[in-house]
This record gives C-alpha cells, structure tokens and sequence, in this order.
C-alpha cells in the first residue's frame, strides 16, 4: 500500500472524460497504433529474405507472444483502470523503481517512433499524389512531417471523442486499400499474369519452422515490431465505456484482427512477388511494397500508397496517447513533475504531457536526421528493445500481482500466471537476442560503429542510462513515490464476473 502522502490531494487529482469512447473506438485505436499496413510495407521484405515462403508462419508465431502479454493487460487492467498501464501496474506488483522504468520505457518509444511515422506518412502521401519529387527534397518532407505531427498532436488535446472519430475514418480506407492489393494480387497470381515468377499459396507456408530456427529467431524479432500498439486501447481505459473490461478486450481482438491481416498480405506478397525477388530486394524497406503497388494496381497504385500514407498518419497520432497518458499517470503519482499531470479544463485530456511528448519527438526526429537517413532507421530498431522489456515486465507483473488467485481455478494458472509468464519469457529471449545483433555494427543500417557497438544498441543503451539518471536524481528531489509498496490483487476485483 502506498503511503498518503504518495498520491496527490483528491481535489489535485486530474481526472479524465470518463466514457469518452466505446469498445468499438477503443479497437479502431488499437489497431491504428500499430499502424498495420506501414507496418508490413517495413518488414515484409526482410521477412521474405529470412523465412522465404514460409513468411507468413514467421507472423503467425510473431502472435503468440503478443496474444499471451495481451491477456496480462487483460487481467491486470481489470483489477487497475488507470492510464498509465504499465507503470501502474508493475508499481503495484513489484514496487516503484520497476515500474518507473516501466512508464520510461513506454514514454521513450513515442519520442522515437512518431517522427519516423509521420516522415512515412508525408512520403507515402506525395507518391500518392505524384509529386515523387517532394519526397527527395529533405527540407520540405522534413517541415511537412513537422506540421503533420502538430496537427495530429492538437487531434489529440482537442478530444478523445474527435481522435476516435479520425481514427474511424483512418482505420476503413487503411483497411479497404489492403483489401484491394490483397485481392488484385491473389486474382494476378492465379490468373498467371503476375510480373514476377508467383507462386500459389499453400498452407504448408503457415509452418513457422519450414525455414529453420534462425529464420524464424529473426523473424519474431520483427515481429515485435508489427504487432506493437495494440494496448493503446488500454492507456485510454480511463475514457472508455466499462473500463474494466472493454479495453482489455480491445487489446485481445487488435492482436487477432492484426494476425489475419498480416497473414492475409503475407500470403498475397510471397504468391505474387515470389521468394528470390523479395529476398533481392529486401534492403528497400517500406519503399518495396511502393513497387509492388504499382506492379500490382498499375494507375491504381495509390490505392496501396494510401493505405501506407493513412496507417502512418493514424499511427502518428495514437502513438502519442501511450506515453500522454502514461506521463499522466507518473505526474498524479508524483513519480514525474506534477505539471506533467496537468489536464486541460475545456478538453478534459492530458495536454500538457501530449505536447511534451510532440515537442522531444520532433526535437529527436531533426536531430537524428542531420546525423543521417540511417540513424533515423536505426533509432527504430533500438525501438525493440524498449518494447520487449516493457511487455515482459507487465507478464511478470500479472502473475506476481496476481500470485494468491492463480492456484484457485485452471482458468486463473492459464490465463492469469503462465500464460503472461511465457509471453515474458519469450520477449525476454528475444530481448537478449535482439541485443547480441545490435552489438556488431554491421548489423545497423548504417553499417557503422559507434563506441565499437551498434548504432540501435548504443541509442538503447543511452535511453536507459538516461531514465535511470533521471530516476535517481527525481528520487532525491521528490521522495513520495518510492515509499509506495508492493501488493498483491484485491480477491473481489480478480473474481468479478464479465459484463
């Protein structure tokens, strides 16, 4: 139990619009935070290059994991409604200092990745529109990305209502555009008239093994990367309707959705393009799945631009909501400056964090490009190593927050302790894996060292250094939040029934 003076006064305590949104609003966010066809136009190449057509197995592997974290959001969520997951929650389970690194770590992968998503948007959304040139033009593309992230930072202030109700938009010509590639692609494939040597579908490509265990190691590590995002749905819970449950449960059906999805592209890409083909190509990145639009849709190709542009523009603003309200969230428990905490009277959400949040992310992303192209590419892989660390502390948050309840039913031992704790497990392997690649520097886009390491590794390492300085050095200014102490789950709250 946290001591009194570890929680601000009740009449301080920002509150949020509580049933801003509903179940279905929290979902569309959810699935727009991992930005689904962004996602797969960044790593559906290297995935082909190491999996072959055995790439869509890679993905459905990829989901196992996320599907096993995602029920520990679950059941933690029921027990803990508040905004700033993570941190919350692993505060509660296993004391202050973890869960400190815990909001870190999750505040730390917005400041990374919204630039780079809004970059994306702004390229994909010049090639749409034909104005190929812009996209070289480094300044224009730069102070367009800029003004993008303004505008989907002042979506966010303005209201969750207005977010949910773009996201809504963003999500169904997302969606309809994959549809589209997805089925021109299969009808070319099976018609014979594909430009490259196609290859039908078969199921056999779903073994994730077919390639080999290093395929399939590489591949999970990629993984991380498209299936995470999800648990925004669960950083709104305190705006949405039935908190207990319907974000949680958003999180659960995001992680499905997006396995169908992924699964569904991956087939359509290896059977139209073919393996030797991605394969040659896989250093092209998001910029691969441009070419095949266009060989796919001919003058339709914007179609599939867009879906890349529109997943990358709702990516950018729903990335912003983890860490707003996980800075939120450590502001109310004094663990950050309470001004961190502040919520706008007119808006009823966390504007001061949000423009915080905006404000280093495009600090970072102008900084890192004047370092170079690449040093912003390698910032996003440095991206998995905050994510596994945060998703498998919050596994090993559920089953330790809730140990007295797992042994009162299979339900509880399954779903509550080994299941996040396998989900843990498996991040946490990926997470020294993933740190083994990064050390050699030839495995950077860059290709060059720094410090002797790996560019992803070296920015990783400086993310935790830097939380773990600030955390101390807020620890001697503002002592409240570390006498807050461990607990275990309230029965009732465990045994409640679903609505």
């Amino acid at each position: 139990m946290a001591t009194e003076d570890a929680a601000p006064p009740p009449e301080r305590t920002p509150r949020l619009k509580a049933n801003a949104i509903g179940f279905v609003d929290a979902l569309v966010i959810g699935l727009n935070s991992t930005s689904p066809a962004y996602s797969l136009a960044a790593v559906i190449g290297p995935i082909v290059a190491l999996a072959g057509i055995y790439a869509p197995g890679v993905m459905f592997a990829s989901f196992v994991p996320m599907l096993l974290i995602a029920s520990a959001f679950y059941y933690l969520n029921k027990v803990d409604q508040d905004c700033g997951t993570t941190f919350s929650w692993v505060t509660r389970a296993m004391g202050p200092w973890a869960g400190w690194l815990g909001g870190w770590a999750i505040a730390m992968t917005g400041v990374l990745v919204v630039g780079s998503l809004a970059d994306v948007a702004v390229s994909f959304g010049l090639l749409a529109a034909g104005l190929d040139g812009w996209v070289d033009n480094s300044f224009v593309r730069q102070l367009l990305t800029v003004l993008l992230i303004l505008v989907m930072t002042a979506v966010c202030v303005i209201g969750t209502e207005l977010s949910a109700k773009v996201q809504n938009v963003l999500i169904l010509a997302q969606v309809a555009c994959l549809l589209v590639f997805v089925g021109v692609a299969l009808y070319r494939v099976y018609a014979g008239t594909s430009a490259y040597d196609s290859v039908e579908p078969a199921l056999g490509w779903l073994n994730p093994f077919g390639a080999g265990g290093a395929a399939l190691t590489g591949g999970l590590l990629l993984g991380v990367f498209i299936y995470w995002g999800w648990e925004s749905a669960v950083n709104l819970t305190e705006e949405v309707e039935d908190s207990a449950t319907a974000p949680g449960r958003a999180g659960l059906w995001s992680t499905v959705i997006l396995l169908v999805t992924y699964v569904s592209v991956g087939f359509a890409v290896v059977g139209y393009a073919g393996p030797a083909f991605l394969a040659e190509n896989a250093g092209e990145e998001e910029f691969l799945f441009a070419q095949l639009a266009t060989d796919v849709l001919g003058g339709w190709d914007w179609v599939l631009l867009l879906a890349v542009a529109t997943s990358a523009v709702a990516s950018t603003q729903t990335t912003i909501i983890p860490a707003s309200r996980t800075a939120l969230s450590m502001a109310r428990r004094r663990a950050l400056p309470t001004h961190y905490g502040h919520v706008s009277p007119r808006f009823r959400t966390p504007d001061v964090s949000t423009w915080w949040v905006a404000g280093i992310a495009i600090a970072w992303y102008l900084v890192v490009n004047q370092i170079s192209a690449n040093a912003l590419l390698d910032s996003l892989t440095a991206l998995s190593l905050l994510i596994a660390f945060y998703y498998a502390l919050t596994g090993v948050a559920c089953a330790v927050y809730h140990r007295r309840h797992l042994t009162e039913s299979v339900h509880n031992f399954l779903l509550i302790g080994l299941g996040p704790l396998v989900g843990a497990g498996l991040l946490t392997w990926l997470l020294v894996r993933s740190v083994a690649d990064m050390s050699d520097p030839a495995n950077s886009y860059s290709g060059t060292s720094w410090f002797g390491l790996g560019p992803p590794l070296v920015i990783g390492i400086g993310i935790a250094l830097t939380g773990v300085i600030v955390m101390i050095v807020w620890r001697l200014r503002s002592p409240a939040f570390w006498r807050e102490r461990p607990g275990v789950a309230d029965p009732d709250l465990v045994r409640r029934k679903e609505r």
